[in-house]
């Protein structure tokens, strides 16, 4: 059996057919055909473009010389309604002036009451119109009646004079309804009126018709050779006056606007294609003699760059891989040594890739580290490689830097990339990066080293909050060993019982009472006292402890509700935060339902608080947490609001009973405007959906006293007091010291 050649063979055995060559030039030939009637095409749409500008600037110059004309009729009009006793001598003069200044009437006439012309300058060559009823038909009556009725000039349309020639008029009503004494008329024949259009240009390139319903009313400038192709209506758009303007071409005009540039072109590619072919002729001859030699050579060239790309390329990201990039780095700073040079080096994170790699599943996390990949090689040029080191982060090195500038502006381009949503399984995501920088020499002398102050950078840039970046400075060191003894610590916080929650009261503004308690998570370290949470839970999100702390702290809620039974504080509700992990653990709403029957706490004594960050991701998968836990009983309260996505919208979906400004905007609401106008505006939206609305941060009466005016239910804030220890909170309350002092101070 017969085996079928390859295609590569087939395709040389085509190339070096003699028909190849004429193939070539007749390609070109239609594609020189082909780009010449485009242009020819193009030309023309360019010439009826510049017709119909000339046609726009002469009818625009039309429109704006006859409503100057009727302005100064509706002026002499006005005049005679000012002087009603005006002799004929006197109006006539007036009259003169007109004629002089204006040039373009053939008369103007004074029109009585009963549309009898009794007045008329120039009397010579008009002398067959003195007394000559204008209304002479239906219509032309009802328009004049309308014209003096509402004091709007009337324009009669293009009629045959009585003096001769076509020609228009118009009548300016003197004086309305039964003051009306008469009309002013300006009479003026159109071709004296349209010949004011004409430059000696227009005279010899285009050819004038004025058209009215679809008839020609008036042709002026008669040309022989006129284009038959082209030609642009344009419409006269005056009161009462509904005509048309067409232009046509002269055969030169349309000549002159046309281009030399198609037949260039069409010579120009018809020559590219004759060199072309003979260049393919010559090239038969070349691989003829050198074919089997070259499939050789580019066989060996290909198996050495698929082996090269499998050493140094990243197979999910196409990016290089962190071995190629470490080895690269060191060979780039032996250069940069030798030529006094500085290199950053910069480590990319990319923001909770984790929880969505967690959340929505790793085909998704793999897919969308490829669309990042693909955004950040757009960048790397001879002086830039990116890299893929694994996980979540991509490495960038930079070369030749000449000042930090540069680096800056890479940054920037960086950030960039990130503006934009990423398509993700028919999805739109938005996901941010946190970038840490260090820079040869100043931050590291070697390739290791650099890799190790750029992460302490990065994780430096993660505490400050995210998608920013960092520069490694010389004290990051020391914090850096600080923070992996905390994170060593960390592990025997939760074993040796170590944290402990404060608790910041929350005042009803309608009753004044103290209703509701936040826990506030301290950790009470053996070495160094008293920590907030900022300073470890960050690391415990990082680490993923943050779920078995966020159980410690339902627990402990739960006990301190439980032990303040019959003491002052047995009707405060408690309210604690949940972050995004808690939520995605598929046994939280079973651990705080277990934990409020072990401790017999109504679960409505028991509030939790998410940001509004947490609620728009995987929406499906948290209201259903969300609405289990609406279901137990226990409150639902939206934290940080304005500082997310702030949109009420998502609200719907999710069972909310109140929402909690953030202390941003509460912090200027007095002092700035706009501060003013969304708080109020979130209040009242949120009441609208029923939902109680509580303001954190307020430290001065001034700020309560808004808040209070704006009908929001709940504060807390310094003003009140700072979160306390619980034996502080329930000593205050049994001797009335928030209750009397502190609320009487506040205002309340």
């Amino acid at each position: 059996m017969a085996k079928t050649p390859p295609t590569n063979n087939i395709l040389a055995l085509a190339l070096v057919n003699p028909v190849f060559p004429v193939l070539i030039l007749l390609v070109f030939l239609a594609l020189a055909s082909g780009l010449r009637y485009g242009m020819i095409r193009q030309d023309n749409h360019q010439i009826r473009a510049n017709l119909a500008n000339e046609a726009v600037a002469m009818v625009d110059h039309l429109k704006r010389e006859f409503t100057i004309h009727a302005q100064a009729i509706n002026r002499m009009a006005a005049r005679m309604q000012k002087e009603p006793e005006i002799t004929e001598a006197a109006w006539r003069a007036d009259a003169r002036h007109y004629l002089n200044d204006f040039g373009v009437y053939q008369a103007i006439e004074w029109i009585d009451r009963d549309f009898i012309i009794r007045w008329l300058e120039p009397v010579a060559g008009n002398q067959s119109v003195m007394d000559y009823n204008v209304a002479f038909s239906d219509r032309r009556r009802q328009a004049l009646e309308t014209a003096r009725a509402t004091g709007q000039y009337d324009i009669s349309g293009i009629i045959d004079l009585k003096q001769g020639g076509k020609g228009m008029v118009i009548y300016a009503p003197v004086g309305t309804g039964e003051d009306n004494n008469g009309f002013i008329a300006g009479v003026f024949q159109i071709k004296t009126l349209v010949q004011q259009l004409l430059t000696n240009r227009v005279l010899q390139s285009f050819q004038l018709d004025i058209r009215g319903k679809g008839e020609l009313s008036y042709q002026l400038n008669r040309l022989a050779d006129t284009s038959e192709s082209f030609a642009h209506t344009e419409a006269i758009n005056l009161p009462t006056l509904g005509r048309n303007l067409t232009i046509r071409p002269t055969s030169s005009w349309v000549e002159s606007q046309r281009s030399d540039w198609p037949w260039l072109t069409f010579i120009a590619v018809l020559f590219m294609g004759l060199l072309t072919s003979l260049t393919a002729l010559l090239a038969q001859l070349i691989l003829k003699r050198n074919r089997a030699l070259e499939q050789e050579i580019d066989q060996r060239k290909e198996m050495q760059r698929d082996l090269a790309r499998l050493e140094s390329t990243d197979i999910l990201t196409g990016l290089a891989n962190r071995r190629f990039f470490m080895e690269d780095l060191a060979h780039t700073l032996v250069i940069a040594a030798r030529q006094n040079r500085q290199v950053a080096l910069i480590m990319l994170d990319l923001d909770r890739f984790q929880m969505l790699n967690d959340s929505l599943g790793h085909q998704f996390g793999d897919e969308l580290l490829v669309r990042v990949a693909e955004r950040l090689n757009q960048l790397s040029d001879e002086r830039i490689l990116v890299a893929y080191s694994g996980g979540d982060e991509f490495m960038f090195c930079q070369q030749q830097v000449d000042e930090i500038d540069d680096v800056i502006h890479l940054l920037g381009y960086i950030k960039h990339s990130f503006e934009a949503p990423f398509e993700v399984h028919d999805e739109s995501r938005r996901i941010t990066a946190t970038m840490g920088v260090a820079v040869y020499p100043q931050s590291g002398q070697d390739a290791d080293t650099l890799l190790r102050n750029a992460d302490i950078a990065l994780y430096r840039a993660k505490e400050q909050g995210r998608n920013s970046y960092q520069f490694y400075t010389e004290g990051m060191q020391e914090r850096e060993v600080t923070r992996l003894e905390l994170d060593k610590d960390l592990d025997k916080a939760l074993a040796n019982n170590e944290f402990v929650l404060h608790f910041q009261p929350q005042v009803d503004l309608e009753t004044g009472e103290i209703v509701s308690v936040e826990a506030l998570i301290r950790w009470q370290h053996p070495r160094r006292g008293l920590l907030p949470p900022v300073e470890f839970i960050p690391l415990a999100e990082e680490s993923g402890r943050i779920t078995d702390i966020g159980r410690w702290v339902v627990a402990a809620a739960c006990h301190q509700l439980a032990a303040w039974k019959d003491t002052a504080c047995e009707n405060l509700r408690i309210a604690i935060n949940l972050s995004g992990r808690e939520l995605d653990d598929e046994h939280l709403v079973d651990n705080i339902r277990k934990t409020l029957a072990s401790k017999q706490v109504p679960a409505n004594r028991l509030e939790v608080e998410l940001t509004e960050e947490i609620f728009i991701q995987n929406i499906e998968h948290n209201r259903n947490q969300l609405s289990r836990l609406h279901d137990l009983g226990v409150n639902l309260a939206i934290d940080d609001f304005g500082v997310g996505y702030s949109s009420l919208g998502y609200l719907r979906y999710f069972p909310v009973d109140l929402l909690k400004i953030d202390r941003s905007f509460i912090t200027s609401v007095t002092e700035r405007h706009d501060d003013s106008v969304i708080t109020r505006a979130v209040i009242s939206l949120a009441h609208n959906l029923g939902i109680r609305v509580i303001a954190e941060g307020v430290e001065t009466e001034e700020q309560l006293n808004f808040l209070r005016q704006h009908g929001c239910n709940l504060v807390q804030g310094y003003l009140i007091s700072r979160p306390i220890p619980a034996e502080e909170l329930e000593r205050a309350l049994e001797e009335g010291i928030l209750n009397m002092a502190t609320l009487e101070r506040a205002g309340l």
